[in-house]
């Protein structure tokens, strides 16, 4: 069972990193963006978070601050348009995958402390 729990929690987390990241690209970039490139993208871009996460994480303040630069980095290394445009794609994403998983756990489907936003 716990084999299955951690199974569906990373494709719903891969879906939903997918979907901001989409949502940003197409905002932000004002062109079509690929599912599958966004899929990539959140792919890469996490597991590059967990490497980060793993090796520098513990430091404060900074392990964070390397963790998105390299997050953000990955997201600048698959779309065009530089460091502040995968910023913005990263901003929208931050902020669409937020509101799917507030809405998830309003019906039900998900608990916000599960999925590490405080206060949600």
């Amino acid at each position: 069972m716990a084999a299955a729990d951690s199974i569906l929690i990373f494709v719903l987390s891969l879906l939903i990193g997918t979907i901001g990241i989409l949502a940003g690209a197409r905002l932000v970039l004002d062109r079509d963006a690929s599912f599958v490139n966004a899929a990539i993208t959140a792919l890469i871009g996490a597991a590059a978070w967990g490497i980060t996460s793993f090796f520098v994480g513990w430091i404060p303040i900074l392990g964070v601050l390397l963790m998105l630069v390299i997050w953000v980095g990955v997201i600048n290394w698959r779309y065009p348009g530089g460091w502040g445009s995968a910023a913005a794609i990263g901003f929208v994403a931050w902020i669409v995958a937020v509101g799917i998983l507030y809405a998830l756990a309003a019906v039900g489907f998900v608990t916000p402390d599960a999925l590490g936003i405080p206060g949600v």
